[in-house]
């Protein structure tokens, strides 16, 4: 039997062990969390008072003060928590303190000056207005061409990502860890990315070494399924082509239910009978902007070349045929989503289905006129963005389902550069995958009889891990592959040249996830990152050439560079992975299921 010596010595271990475990899980959180400096040093200060206080003055007070002063010590906590939060901070175009100033450049809206890359290499003119804010009357309107400035627009910082639901930033970090791999702890970052409805601004990038001949253009469109993302992202910045020889551009554009919501009142008023689809038309006027404003920057207006990855890509297989964006742009570069299948299966939907939704969202926000609408304000009805975020036939963007114009031979684009992911569906499934108890279920509900049956017979599963491998392909291949596809046989039939490809490459960060090709395409693995390895730097260098020359000229093709032939629609496709190599196109038993369920001609 204990004595009570003993007991209060085990009991000042146990609570010394409490103190150092909720002090570390407490930093965590800090770190986590973005809080800011403050935040440590006053924790440090609060547990320091607490550890010296109940060594001295409550040793000997009753069980009850003790454990009253632990909840006064998680109170203190939590007002240290609130009163670090990270504030919110525009990120600004260059990392390096101070940089310097570009010349200055003179555009419709006025005068300009950006700011240059540490090792003098690249300039960015980043928070350009291309349009004016969509607030108020304007909200849910055709966006309007930027007001003039007065004085010089110091474009040195990027604007407020486009207006989306946020996660906790200790969420966004988990993320970093769990999905990316890809952490790193740092006082430096402890600030939130800002969102705004005004957020209608682009951003370019330039090499700074000054040339007579008019440079090519890329404008990025970024993808986050059309309810969330910004445009400076790093695996997609525009740094690292520019490096490479051209100017690019990318843009924020309206999002979820302020981008895609679609209401018979709004068409009524719209001069152009229009609504639906105002994110492509914030894309179609930042595109109109590029045409009129480039030269200004060294660019080549008569070649420019749109790129897109998932939602993006979406929209770029959007505006290939939309004659609002017809001479807009030459190319089209799609990465992992396209709306060009019969039934397009995400990112989508026809117009009733859009009304059908307006009339239960009004319905439940008690507000059922244009003017009570727009009186809402923006973080209110910003959680309706997962019903509101799909491209819709409208008849003016898209008078029809681009498909449809496909087998007119109507289209925008004199060449295609598309492909996809090995694990395109990892990143949608990871918390629900298929296992043998599941797995019939989830094709049932996926798929109607006698298809069902069809695909279980070509794709039978035995184990768990056959199960789960099998989902993830179908998944792969329905959402992601099979629009591809169908884009890659559109191209064929217009005798438009398409240079197809199949990213296999892993690494220890995305690998051949959703979104992984990116940081190789756009040659922006950062140096030094132990993440990937120097096969991955030389597969992004020969990527990132592949899409130069493609911007160039439309031909991927150039000295030592694999030979890459256009796609004749089962193959050749370019795999894209250790090795670099031909082959056809995967999944093409599914292919022809799909053909059916979706009626392609």
């Amino acid at each position: 039997m204990k004595t009570n010596s003993e007991k209060k010595r085990s009991r000042g271990i146990l609570w010394r062990i409490l103190f150092f475990l909720l002090l570390l899980i407490l930093f965590a959180v800090l770190e986590l969390g973005k809080h800011t400096i403050l935040g440590w040093i006053l924790l440090v200060l609060v547990f320091a008072a607490f550890y010296v206080f109940r060594s001295t003055k409550l040793k000997e007070k009753s069980k009850g003060i003790r454990f009253l002063s632990w909840i006064a010590l998680l109170i203190l906590c939590g007002i240290v928590l609130w009163i670090s939060w990270p504030p919110v901070r525009l990120i600004p175009a260059v990392q390096a303190k101070n940089p310097a100033k570009t010349d200055l450049i003179h555009v419709t809206q006025g005068d300009l000056t950006g700011v240059v890359t540490e090792d003098k290499e690249v300039e960015v003119f980043a928070g350009i207005p291309y349009a004016k804010p969509p607030v108020g009357d304007l909200r849910w309107k055709e966006p309007q061409s930027a007001d003039a400035w007065e004085g010089i627009l110091e474009a040195d910082h990027f604007a407020p990502m486009s207006m989306q639901v946020q996660n906790l930033p200790i969420y966004n970090s988990l993320a970093q860890i769990i999905g990316y791999h890809d952490y790193h702890i740092s006082l430096k970052d402890n600030y939130r990315e800002p969102v705004s409805e005004d957020s209608l601004y682009l951003n370019i990038w330039r090499p700074a070494q000054k040339t007579d001949q008019a440079l090519p253009v890329l404008v990025y469109i970024h993808g986050g399924s059309l309810q969330t993302g910004q445009p400076w992202y790093q695996d997609y910045s525009g740094e690292g082509l520019a490096r490479k020889g051209i100017i690019v551009v990318n843009m924020a554009y309206r999002l979820g239910i302020f981008g895609f919501y679609a209401d018979p009142a709004l068409a009524e008023e719209s001069p152009n009978h229009t609504t639906g689809n105002y994110g492509l038309l914030d894309q179609i006027l930042a595109l109109q902007w590029v045409k009129d404003n480039i030269a200004a920057f060294g660019g080549d207006p008569e070649n420019i070349t749109i790129s897109g990855e998932s939602a993006g890509s979406a929209c770029v297989s959007a505006l290939c045929t939309s004659p609002l964006a017809k001479g807009l742009f030459k190319r089209v570069i799609l990465e992992s989503s396209t709306v060009s299948a019969p039934k397009p299966a995400h990112s989508f939907r026809l117009l009733d289905e859009a009304y059908e939704t307006a009339e239960q969202m009004k319905d439940r926000l008690h507000a059922h006129s244009l003017k009570d609408l727009r009186a809402l304000p923006a973080g209110k009805i910003v959680r309706e963005m997962a019903i509101h975020h799909h491209i819709t036939i409208d008849g003016f963007v898209l008078p029809e389902i681009p498909y449809e114009s496909y087998q007119k031979g109507i289209y925008n684009e004199e060449a295609q550069l598309q492909g996809f992911n090995r694990e395109e569906g990892a990143p949608f499934i990871i918390f629900s995958p298929a296992n043998m108890k599941n797995y019939e279920q989830k094709i049932r509900a996926s798929f109607e009889d006698p298809y069902a049956d069809q695909i279980l017979s070509l794709f039978p599963a035995q184990t768990d891990a056959e199960a789960k491998r099998n989902w993830a392909d179908i998944y792969t291949a329905v959402l992601f592959t099979y629009g591809h596809y169908c884009l890659g046989r559109e191209a064929v039939a217009n005798e438009i040249p398409c240079y197809m490809y199949h990213f296999t490459k892993e690494n220890g960060r995305l690998g051949s996830w959703h979104s992984g090709e990116e940081v190789y395409f756009y040659h922006n693995i950062p140096d030094g990152s132990a993440l990937y390895t120097e096969e991955d730097r030389a597969l992004s260098d020969m990527v990132s050439s592949y899409m130069i020359n493609f911007i160039k000229n439309g031909d991927p093709n150039g000295d030592g560079l694999p030979r890459w032939n256009t796609f004749a629609g089962t193959e050749p496709v370019l795999e894209l992975g250790d090795n670099v190599k031909e082959t056809k196109i995967p999944y093409l038993d599914l292919y022809e299921i799909l053909d059916q369920i979706q009626e392609y001609k």
